[in-house]
């Protein structure tokens, strides 16, 4: 099982990421959010961050309903995601090797070409 701390470990072992400072984590590469933890919206309160689930991109809408059909146990989505290539994922329930393999992939989809080449393969 993971948590925050792994999200944090291995997004920055990845080439030129950027942590913002925020309540939970936050995770860019050349600009673009790659991982960050979940902003949980309640009606008439103010946002929950959530450091136990991980916003993840995914690149696309097929890639997205993949995970979400094929591993219901680790990932979802709420209304506010609809049309955005962003899976929420559990990081109770997710192994550290899968994470560090959906972060690595969530990275290498926002990196920009000539920052993704300096990750060796």
């Amino acid at each position: 099982m993971a948590d925050d701390g792994d999200v944090r470990r291995v997004a920055l072992s990845l080439p030129h990421v950027q942590e913002i400072d925020c309540a939970g984590f936050d995770f860019r590469v050349g600009g673009k959010g790659f991982v960050w933890s979940y902003p949980e919206r309640r009606p008439g309160k103010p946002r929950a961050i959530r450091t136990d689930i991980a916003v993840l991109f995914v690149g696309d809408e097929s890639e997205k309903q993949a995970l979400l059909l094929g591993e219901p146990g680790l990932f979802f989505t709420t209304p506010e995601y609809d049309g955005w290539p962003l899976v929420l994922l559990r990081l109770d329930a997710v192994q550290t090797g899968r994470l560090a393999e959906l972060v690595t992939d969530a990275w290498r989809m926002r990196a920009p070409a000539g920052l993704a080449a300096d990750l060796a393969l």
